[in-house]
C-alpha cells in the first residue's frame, strides 16, 4: 500500500470494436472510475454517483469480490478497505464500465496485496474476468489497443500517437452487453468470416496511417454485430446520418451500444458535439479525448496538486 495509506486508484472508460474489431479493438477515453482507498477495519463502499447508490455496500461489492479472488490467486489476504467510489462512466450503455470496475478490483488487489503486476498481467487477469481484451486491455494500457484471447493468453498491442477527436452519443436507456449478445449469430460460413475479418484487419490499418475515409468505410462494413445489433437501437441511423454530415469520418456502436461513437478529424470534433447535442437533446452528448496513460495509482496529494 502507498506511504500514507490513502491513494486513487483511477481507471478510463473504454469503447470496443469500432466496427469490424469485435471483441478484439478497444480504445481509452477520458471519462473514468475513481477510488479513494484508505485502511479501515471492515470493507465499506460509499458513492454519491447515483447509478452506484444501490450496489452492496460491503465485501459483496463486485470491485471487492474482484480484488479478493485476484489476491487469492496470489495466495494473499487483503486487509480490509474503506472506498469512495465516483464515475463518469454510465452503466450498461457501451462504454466499458464493467471492464473498468474489474480493472479497478486488479489495481486494489495490485497495491493492498502488493502483488508487484506488471500492465501485462493486470490486462491478462483483466481479460479473464471480462472474456475479451478490448475494453479491458484499453483500460489497463490506455490508447488504441488490439488483442488477442486465445488458450488462456493475451497478445495485446497499445497505440497511442493517433490524432482524432472522438464524440459520443450516450441515450438514457440502457442495453445489457447479455441481451446484445444474445442476437448474435453462433457462427459464420467461411467466406463470411474472411470478409468479416478482412475489413478489420483494413480497420486496423487505415487507424495506424491515419487514412480516415478507409476508417470511416470498413466501420460501415462490420459484418460481424452491427447488422444485428442497430435493430436493437431505434436512433442509429439518425445520429449516424448526422454525425456523417456534421464532420465525421466514422461512425460505429460503442461496445455492446447503445451508445453511439463519432470519430471526426482534430479540431472538428467540437462543433460536431454541439450540432449533435442540438439535434438529439434527450441524449447526452460528449466530447471526449483517448486516454493514454491507462489505469494508475498515485498518493492522494499527487492528484491534488
Amino acid at each position: 500500500m502507498p506511504l500514507n495509506n490513502r491513494f486513487i486508484i483511477k481507471v478510463p472508460a473504454s469503447t470496443a470494436n469500432l466496427g469490424p474489431g469485435f471483441d478484439s479493438i478497444g480504445l481509452a477515453l477520458d471519462l473514468y472510475l475513481t477510488l479513494e482507498v484508505e485502511e479501515s477495519s471492515s470493507w465499506e463502499f460509499s458513492s454519491t454517483t447515483e447509478e452506484l447508490k444501490e450496489l452492496p455496500n460491503d465485501d459483496q461489492h463486485f470491485i471487492a469480490q474482484v480484488a479478493i479472488k485476484t489476491a487469492e490467486k496470489y495466495g494473499k489476504f487483503l486487509p480490509p478497505c474503506k472506498v469512495k467510489i465516483e464515475s463518469e462512466i454510465p452503466l450498461a450503455r457501451g462504454l466499458g464500465s464493467s471492464a473498468s470496475a474489474i480493472v479497478a478490483g486488479i489495481e486494489l488487489a495490485d497495491s493492498i496485496g502488493n502483488l508487484g503486476l506488471t500492465k501485462q498481467e493486470k490486462t491478462f487477469l483483466a481479460t479473464e474476468w471480462e472474456g475479451h481484451p478490448d475494453n479491458a486491455g484499453a483500460s489497463v494500457l490506455g490508447g488504441l489497443v488490439i488483442g488477442s484471447y486465445q488458450q488462456k493468453e493475451v497478445d495485446i498491442l497499445s497505440f497511442t500517437n493517433l490524432s482524432f477527436e472522438v464524440v459520443v452519443a450516450i441515450p438514457e436507456e440502457i442495453l445489457l452487453t447479455k441481451d446484445s449478445r444474445d442476437v448474435l449469430p453462433e457462427a459464420f460460413s467461411r467466406q463470411e468470416a474472411i470478409q468479416a475479418s478482412s475489413n478489420g484487419n483494413l480497420l486496423v490499418a487505415a487507424l495506424l496511417s491515419q487514412n480516415w475515409e478507409i476508417v470511416g468505410k470498413m466501420m460501415e462494413k462490420d459484418l460481424f454485430h452491427q447488422p444485428y445489433r442497430k435493430p436493437l437501437i431505434s436512433f442509429y441511423e439518425e445520429v449516424e446520418q448526422a454525425a456523417k454530415s456534421n464532420g465525421a469520418f466514422g461512425v460505429a456502436l460503442s461496445g455492446a451500444g447503445p451508445s453511439v461513437i463519432c470519430f471526426a478529424e482534430k479540431g472538428q470534433g467540437k462543433l460536431l458535439a454541439q450540432m449533435l447535442q442540438s439535434d438529439f437533446p434527450e441524449m447526452n452528448v460528449r466530447l471526449l479525448n483517448i486516454d493514454n496513460e491507462g489505469s494508475c495509482v498515485k498518493e492522494v496529494e499527487k492528484f491534488v496538486k
